[in-house]
């Protein structure tokens, strides 16, 4: 197992189960029983993070690590966190991956 040497807060993704930079992940809350994304980090409620990557949304939905992370009972629907990242513009991180 590595050590992340990074400055600032570290995160676990959820997905992955990968640790980076809390501003590298993505925030994610439920509310009113549904999953929604909190890229400003200011919702209120227990938040679990991960990659704002598709890869990572899809291996945390197959593992059931929202419920599991957020504490909450029964599956959530992951398709409103799906359609934020696709209307999302992609970030430095992932343009320098393309390239």
């Amino acid at each position: 197992m590595t050590t992340v040497s990074v400055e600032g807060p570290v995160r676990t993704c959820v997905g992955c189960r990968a640790r980076d930079a809390k501003p590298a992940l993505l925030r994610v809350v439920v509310i009113d029983g549904v999953l929604t994304a909190d890229p400003a980090g200011r919702l209120p409620g227990r938040g679990a993070s991960v990659h704002p990557d598709p890869a990572c949304v899809d291996l945390a939905d197959r593992r059931r690590a929202f419920p599991r992370a957020l504490r909450v009972d029964g599956p959530l629907d992951v398709e409103p966190l799906r359609k934020h990242l696709q209307t999302r513009p992609p970030n430095r991180e992932q343009v320098e991956k393309r390239t």
